[in-house]
């Protein structure tokens, strides 16, 4: 049974920051909880772009299918998880103070019954990069304030 995930998240920050930082594969790492984050193979017409392959934790590889600048980006994961099928997209809208982000995936369980725990497991991770992410970019208020 296909499993599906959808994770929104509000940023208080411009789209373009916001794209730009998303679509740096090699520098997850400072940001998403993605240990050993890099990119192996460099997209077209950007190094992030279609073609691009991401690597998190040292086995888990995603491959970028559509890049449109600063919209959307949609991917596929290539190796690493209990699931084949993943497919999934990020999408980023401008609003008056900043950029609403919406992570969408969908995947089947490799071993049936999992289909539960791997929709939390994914939901878990896309909410915690995203809060990664409006961490690294919001504005922090002056200390002491």
């Amino acid at each position: 049974m296909t499993e599906h995930v959808e994770v929104r998240r509000h940023i208080g920050a411009p789209i373009d920051r916001v794209w730009a930082r998303y679509v740096d594969h090699a520098r997850w790492s400072e940001w998403a909880g993605t240990p050993g984050s890099k990119l192996v193979v460099r997209g077209t017409p950007d190094e992030n772009g279609v073609g691009s392959v991401r690597q998190f934790a040292g086995y888990v590889r995603e491959a970028v299918t559509e890049f449109e600048t600063p919209a959307r980006l949609a991917y596929r994961v290539t190796r690493g998880m209990p699931f084949r099928g993943h497919e999934g997209e990020v999408t980023f809208a401008v609003t008056d103070d900043g950029t609403d982000v919406v992570w969408r995936c969908h995947f089947d369980p490799i071993i049936p019954g999992t289909g539960a725990a791997l929709r939390r497991l994914v939901t878990g991770t896309f909410t915690r990069a995203l809060a990664g992410l409006a961490k690294d970019l919001e504005p922090r208020p002056p200390s002491g304030a």
